[in-house]
Parts: structure tokens; C-alpha cells; sequence
């Protein structure tokens, strides 16, 4: 027991030893911020401890040199004048609060019996002014940006507009400009299906196809539609272009096996080279299990029918007026259905075999659903197409 506790205060030490060190680098390497985190983390329990000094020594060092460092930034940023300034003006007193707040939540912290006094600045009046010409600034930009006609540039603008929302909610109607900003910023594809196999394929596989909602892949800058929208002016097409399908017949496999099994069928008096019944220590007849050879013909059935649909997936740049991709798509549906019968002792029969004896041969399922069931296959594949094509444009 000495020796584990002697480990465990050994532990200890060496880790408190590895933690200081760690604070200690950081603000020899100017990484101030860390180091205050750090030794806030270490500070959350036990502060009062003679082992917890060193952290609060690190934290005020840490923090003092990070408040000039600030200060001197926003004072030669506010030199400059340069409107291009107010953002980072505005989140360097943003820092200069939060990282008050966070050390708020730890004092009062002593050192060697007196409390510290950590030197604290009311931001408010400074916060307030340059989050107001931070949103007038870029504001400005946004609405460049977004009047330039091009989607990207819009892209930009909602980015803008969204940070403004974000420190001034609502500033100058930021909330309809990043609506404007999203729509013009948007492609816009219209899908659709052609069908040229000559054939009638199930007016509920073409809704499923066309349902994007369950496709998952409308993305914040990307928009599929089914049904054009009049007021709508189209990026894109894409068109499902189903060029053949093709049903197998039906058909039924049989093959035959012959199973056969040594069974125990029921008892049977062990004699001996006379013929008489041989007797244990007790005086009992002994019973021996009657060991017979069975056997059983099982016919296996299989029953299977198959489709195929074959498509091009067509992407057309609708400004352009041309088209920009092609991909081929081959999809299958295999119905199948195994059962069995047998004739003979059904105890030479094995598991799997018992199994199949228990199923029923099933009606096959018509074309047209076999070209429904088909369509989850094509949907799947028409999702990778569109996914990986997606990550090919952004």
C-alpha cells in the first residue's frame, strides 16, 4: 500500500510538472491565449491549494501580456484608419471581453495570502461602436457583391451578411439581403425523365425517382426541382433518359439430393453371445438405443425472375445551352425464391434442409413490379452519380 501511494503522488508530480511546463512554453512562444486556458483548467477545482500558485503566477503573466499586445493592436489598427480594420477591431475587444469573462469565473485567487488584483477594463462603449461600423462597412461590400450578377459573388455576400446578422442581428434589413443573397447564389436544377425503352414503366417508380426530398442531396447551394417553377431561371438540367429495359421469363430450377442419417428409433435389450439379456450390477436389464439408417429424397426448387434497366443520366448547362455530362446507369432486381419438398423419413433431412421444407413456393411478381423494384437499385445509383458530380463542381 506505501508503495502505491508513493507511485501515485510520483504520478502526480511528474503530470502537475508536465502541465506547467506546457503553460510555461506557450507564453515563452507568445501563445497567450492558451496558456490563460490552461491554467484556467487547472485552477476549475482545489485553487486555494500551495500546489495551484504557480498557475495563478502564469495566469496573470499570461494575461498581462496578451491585454498590451491587444491594446497596442487596436491602437495602431485605430491609427490606420482603414475602414477594412473595423472587423478586426471589433473581434480583438470581442476577445478582450470573453477572455475577462472567463477569468471572472475563477477569482478571487490568492498568492501567498493576498488576493489577487487583476487589472479589468469595461469594453461595452468600444464593443458597441465598432460592431455598428463593422456592419455599416461591410454591409457596403455585401450589397456589392451581391448587385455584381454572379452567384458566387452572392455566395460571398451571404457570407457577409449572415457574420453581420450575427454581431447586429436584423442591421439594416441584413435578414431579407441574405434571403436575396441564398436565392441569387443558388443553382437551380430542373430534373426530369424521358422515357425511350417503348415501354410503359410504373407511374409510381417515376414519382419515387423525381421525389428529391428523399434523395438527401439538395444542398444549401445546390436546389433540385421536379416541377419547374415559372419564376424560376434554370442553372442546369438533368435528365434521367431510360433507354432499355429487360425482363428474364420466368423460371424454375429443380435439383434432387439424397440425404440419408443414422437415427436413434427408439430401444432395444443388449444380449449377450447366448441371446440372453445382459444385466448390470444391480440385477436391471440393460437397454441399449436402436440405431437404424434413414434416408430421404429432397427436391430443392428455385425460383427466380430478373430485370434490368438501363439509363443515361444527361446534365445540360441551360446558360450555355449545352450539354456538360453524360453518365450511364445499370441497374437490376433478381427475384428469387427457394423452397423444398421430400419424400422418404423426414429425420435423415438437416437443418438448411428443414428450413427450406418449411417455405412455399410464391407467385412470381408481375413486370411491372419487377421494374419498380428495379428503380431502388437506380435511385441509389442515380444518388452516387449526382453526389460524386456535386463534389466535382464545388
Amino acid at each position: 500500500m506505501k508503495r502505491f501511494l508513493l507511485l501515485t503522488v510520483l504520478v502526480s508530480v511528474l503530470v502537475s510538472c508536465s502541465a506547467k511546463k506546457q503553460i510555461e512554453t506557450a507564453i515563452s512562444h507568445g501563445n497567450y491565449d492558451h496558456a490563460i486556458s490552461e491554467a484556467l483548467e487547472k485552477l476549475q477545482n482545489n485553487k486555494d491549494k500551495n500546489r495551484k500558485q504557480d498557475y495563478i503566477v502564469m495566469l496573470e503573466e499570461a494575461y498581462y501580456k496578451v491585454l498590451d499586445q491587444d491594446l497596442q493592436t487596436i491602437s495602431h489598427l485605430k491609427k490606420d484608419g482603414n475602414p477594412e480594420q473595423y472587423k478586426t477591431i471589433y473581434d480583438t475587444y470581442i476577445d478582450l471581453e470573453n477572455r475577462q469573462n472567463a477569468i471572472k469565473r475563477v477569482l478571487p485567487l490568492q498568492i501567498n495570502g493576498k488576493t489577487l488584483q487583476l487589472k479589468f477594463n469595461d469594453y461595452s462603449d468600444e464593443i458597441i461602436d465598432y460592431r455598428y461600423k463593422t456592419s455599416d462597412y461591410l454591409i457596403g461590400q455585401g450589397i456589392a457583391l451581391l448587385d455584381s450578377k454572379d452567384k458566387y459573388n452572392a455566395r460571398e455576400a451571404y457570407d457577409i451578411f449572415s457574420y453581420i446578422e450575427q454581431i447586429n442581428p436584423n442591421f439594416e434589413e441584413t435578414r431579407s439581403l441574405m434571403t436575396e443573397a441564398h436565392q441569387k447564389g443558388t443553382d437551380y436544377i430542373n430534373v426530369s425523365i424521358v422515357n425511350e425503352t417503348n415501354q410503359i414503366i410504373p407511374q409510381q417508380l417515376e414519382a419515387d425517382l423525381l421525389d428529391f426530398n428523399t434523395y438527401g442531396l439538395n444542398q444549401f447551394w445546390t436546389s433540385y426541382h421536379s416541377n419547374a417553377v415559372e419564376t424560376i431561371n434554370y442553372d442546369y438540367a438533368m435528365q434521367l433518359q431510360l433507354k432499355q429495359i429487360n425482363i428474364s421469363p420466368e423460371r424454375i430450377n429443380e435439383r434432387q439430393i439424397v440425404r440419408e442419417q443414422e437415427v436413434i428409433d427408439g430401444w432395444e435389450y443388449e444380449l449377450d453371445r447366448a441371446g440372453n439379456v445382459r444385466k448390470d450390477s444391480l440385477g436391471n436389464d440393460i437397454k441399449v438405443d436402436k440405431i437404424i439408417n434413414v434416408k430421404a429424397r429432397l427436391t430443392e426448387i428455385v425460383q427466380t425472375k430478373s430485370s434490368q434497366v438501363i439509363a443515361n443520366v444527361v446534365y445540360t448547362d441551360l446558360k450555355q445551352n449545352q450539354i456538360i455530362d453524360t453518365f450511364t446507369i445499370d441497374s437490376g432486381f433478381v427475384f428469387e425464391n427457394v423452397f423444398a419438398r421430400y419424400k422418404g423419413d423426414k429425420r435423415a433431412l438437416n437443418k438448411d434442409d428443414r428450413i427450406l421444407v418449411s417455405q412455399r413456393q410464391l407467385q412470381f411478381p408481375s413486370d411491372e413490379q419487377m421494374v419498380y423494384d428495379t428503380g431502388e437499385d437506380l435511385k441509389l445509383k442515380l444518388k452516387d452519380i449526382i453526389s460524386s458530380y456535386n463534389t466535382q463542381r464545388s
